[in-house]
């Protein structure tokens, strides 16, 4: 059932108190994949600075030589993924690109696998590894720009299989910036978004990579850049996930689209959901704004949405995504380099001001703050509040020479960032 911008009238509206649901199988601890275990971005962990020293927090170790990349972290045992071409002194000597694996102890590299070509196109700025992989148990699933999905070892990146979301399943963007989703792993099943009407999200079988279902979308525009979040209604496991056509909600069990939330075409569709309850939050930048949408359960595992609000101008985000902390909601104008926080029921923004750094910002959170990175390296700290209130920066080493676009980590009391072939490791831990 297609439903192009539903016009539900909604009364009034209570914030459901469902919790966010998992979206991988790895256990809670760590960042097995794109924005932590449940795909919210938001860390567990409790126990962290609330304020951060002159200088920033204290660098425990940083990695060097892991080529470009806009890719971030995953962090899953001991143990370190992320993803980087051109690397300085590769085995081969070349400018493909590699799944790295790091120590979490002390950042050594324990090995690089080539997954293949660099993606060199468009502006050099647009260039490099954009997707995080996805870790689980002994496999870790690894997605070029180009389409290429990679099923690897954790212990030494041996290939175990590969697809071609392109020459498979008939994918395509619905950009031309190639993909970046970080593919989800739920149960036996490893599931992304080749794009397009043809097979616009699939799930495999992650041991073997062959098919079990496809979802179509008639008329899909293609891929966007977001990764699938899960939400259960009335029973119904939904994954959730945005493409170039807007948002849908897809049914787990077998593959069937739900619902469909279509919006007007723009340059990129980018943010990764936000599931709350039975509500969908999702921004698409390029001034075209931010909306939510309830979920409502019918009979025989049917699901519909109604849209609480429609699209906000206010709310839009281009690539640093957005936050739910507590009922607000926290991201970067578009990519103005102005951080905002709306309530997330009514789409009222609460302060939007300049931030610290300059240029577009990344965000995280983890007890009771946010964690924003800056495209000129700027990392700060602030409450995640209904008031603006910074708590700290620093200028993360390496900065400067290309945008910074990975977003940040924070796990077991550290925070991991990503730059411009570095991987650096700061102590965040209150605990003396």
């Amino acid at each position: 059932m297609r439903l192009p911008y539903v016009r539900t009238a909604i009364a009034s509206l209570a914030l459901a108190t469902g919790s966010l649901f998992p979206a991988v199988t790895a256990a809670a601890e760590g960042w097995p994949t794109f924005r932590g275990a449940d795909r919210s971005a938001v860390s567990s962990d409790k126990g962290l600075l609330q304020a951060w020293p002159e200088g920033g927090p204290k660098l425990l170790w940083e990695t060097t030589g892991l080529g470009r990349g806009y890719a971030s972290v995953s962090v899953a045992g001991d143990k370190l993924f992320t993803l980087g071409d051109s690397l300085e002194g590769a085995e081969a000597d070349d400018k493909d690109e590699y799944l790295i694996c790091l120590a979490k102890d002390g950042g050594n590299v324990l090995w690089k696998s080539k997954l293949g070509p660099a993606w060199n196109n468009g502006s050099p700025n647009w260039q490099s590894s954009r997707s995080t992989p996805t870790v689980d148990g002994d496999l870790v699933y690894a997605l070029t720009a180009y389409g290429r999905l990679i099923c690897s070892k954790t212990s030494d990146g041996s290939e175990v299989w590969r697809k071609d979301l392109k020459e498979d399943f008939g994918g395509s963007k619905g950009d031309s910036w190639g993909y970046s989703e970080s593919v989800l792993v739920d149960g036996d099943l490893v599931v992304c978004t080749p794009g397009s009407d043809k097979n616009t999200m699939v799930a495999l079988n992650k041991l073997t990579g062959e098919t079990v279902w496809s979802a179509v979308r008639e008329g899909d525009r293609g891929a966007g850049h977001a990764s699938i979040v899960i939400s259960n209604i009335g029973g119904t496991k939904v994954y959730v996930q945005t493409t170039a056509s807007g948002a849908l909600g897809v049914r787990a069990s077998d593959g069937k689209l739900l619902w469909s939330y279509e919006i007007d075409k723009t340059t990129a569709v980018i943010p990764t959901p936000i599931v709350k309850g039975d509500y969908v939050f999702f921004s698409a930048g390029y001034k075209r704004g931010g909306a939510l949408l309830k979920q409502v359960a019918g009979e025989n595992g049917e699901v519909k949405v109604e849209e609480v609000y429609p699209l906000n101008t206010a709310l839009a985000n281009k690539h640093g995504g957005i936050v739910l902390v507590g009922d607000y909601l926290f991201g970067d104008s578009d990519d103005a380099g102005i951080p905002f926080c709306a309530d997330l029921m009514t789409g009222e923004i609460k302060w939007k001001e300049r931030g610290v750094g300059k240029g577009s910002v990344t965000v995280a959170a983890a007890d009771g703050c946010l964690y924003l990175g800056f495209q000129d390296g700027t990392i700060a700290l602030m409450k995640a509040g209904d008031k603006h209130e910074e708590l700290g920066s620093f200028k993360a080493p390496g900065s400067g020479d290309r945008p910074s676009w990975a977003h940040p980590v924070i796990t077991g009391g550290k925070l991991y960032l990503r730059e411009n072939g570095r991987v650096l490791c700061y102590d965040v831990s209150a605990a003396k």
